[in-house]
């Protein structure tokens, strides 16, 4: 058995009959390219949006959370003296303050 005179030769016969066209082959080549090789490829473009997905998340978790604490701030000016009298144990001169624990 005598070797091909080109070793790519027998590769280029080995290939299905629509990729043995070099126009398709091209296009073949440029899209596996573009696909995954590219610096805009779509596994970076799903991973950026994947990320933006998260942060939009977080954006409205955080937005979410802004909306309570503010909600416990005008709630707190309402009620300075119940927060100090319960956190803080604070009374009015000549008051007795009992301290009174409930079991959860």
């Amino acid at each position: 058995m005598a070797l091909p005179s080109n070793p790519w030769q027998a590769l280029w016969q080995r290939l299905p009959a629509p990729l043995q066209n070099r126009y398709y082959l091209t296009l073949l080549v440029f899209f596996f390219l573009l696909i995954f090789l590219d610096k805009h490829s779509l596994w970076t473009q799903w991973r950026l949006h994947r990320a933006q997905q998260r942060l939009e998340d977080d954006k409205a978790y955080y937005q979410q959370k802004i909306i309570e604490a503010r909600e416990e701030a005008t709630d707190f000016e309402l009620t300075k003296e119940k927060f100090a009298r319960e956190h803080y144990y604070m009374k009015r001169p000549n008051e007795d303050v009992y301290i009174i624990q409930e079991d959860k």
